[in-house]
C-alpha cells in the first residue's frame, strides 16, 4: 500500500521499521534546535516534521515503543492515537513522563511508532434486544487474572 508523506524540513525522517516483521514504522521527533526536556508527571507534545495522505478507508494509529514504557515510564496518555483520513497537518506526539527523573528527547529520537489499519463506515442498527452471549453482560475482570 502507497502512504504519501510529506517531510516539513529537509532533515524530518520518515517514518521505518527496524524489522522485516516489525508492522509499526517507528516514528522520529523533529526538535533540531534543542533537546525536549519531559519533566516527572509532565506531558509534552512532540513534533515530528511531517504529514501524511491517509488513503480514504484507512486510518493511522499511533502506540507507544515498548521500550520507552518499560524501561523509562514515557508514555502516550491517549494510546493508541488515531490519525484519520482527513487530517493534513503535522504529527505531533503527546508524551507523558511518568518517572521521578526528567527524560529528554532529542532531535531523531524514535518516540512512537504508527501502524496503518483499515477502517470500516458503520451502519448502526437500532435494537431492542441484543442475541444472548456466553459472557452476557459481565465486564471487567470477570474471565479472570
Amino acid at each position: 500500500m502507497k502512504l504519501g508523506i510529506k517531510k516539513l524540513h529537509k532533515d524530518s525522517l520518515i517514518p521505518e521499521r527496524q524489522t522485516q516483521g516489525s508492522v509499526g514504522y517507528d516514528v522520529h521527533a523533529y526538535c533540531p534546535a534543542s533537546d525536549m526536556e519531559i519533566q516527572p508527571q509532565q506531558c509534552v507534545i512532540v513534533p515530528c516534521g511531517i504529514c501524511l495522505q491517509i488513503p480514504q478507508g484507512y486510518d493511522v494509529e499511533i502506540r507507544p515503543r515498548s521500550g520507552l514504557s518499560s524501561r523509562h515510564l514515557v508514555i502516550i496518555p491517549n494510546s493508541p492515537g488515531t490519525i484519520d483520513s482527513d487530517y493534513r497537518g503535522e504529527i505531533r506526539v503527546p508524551m507523558m513522563n511518568l518517572s521521578q527523573k526528567t527524560f529528554i528527547v532529542s532531535h531523531g529520537m524514535r518516540i512512537a511508532q504508527m501502524v496503518l489499519r483499515k477502517s470500516w463506515e458503520i451502519e448502526w442498527v437500532e435494537m431492542d434486544t441484543l442475541a444472548e452471549a456466553e459472557r452476557g453482560n459481565q465486564g471487567f475482570g470477570s474471565t479472570g487474572i
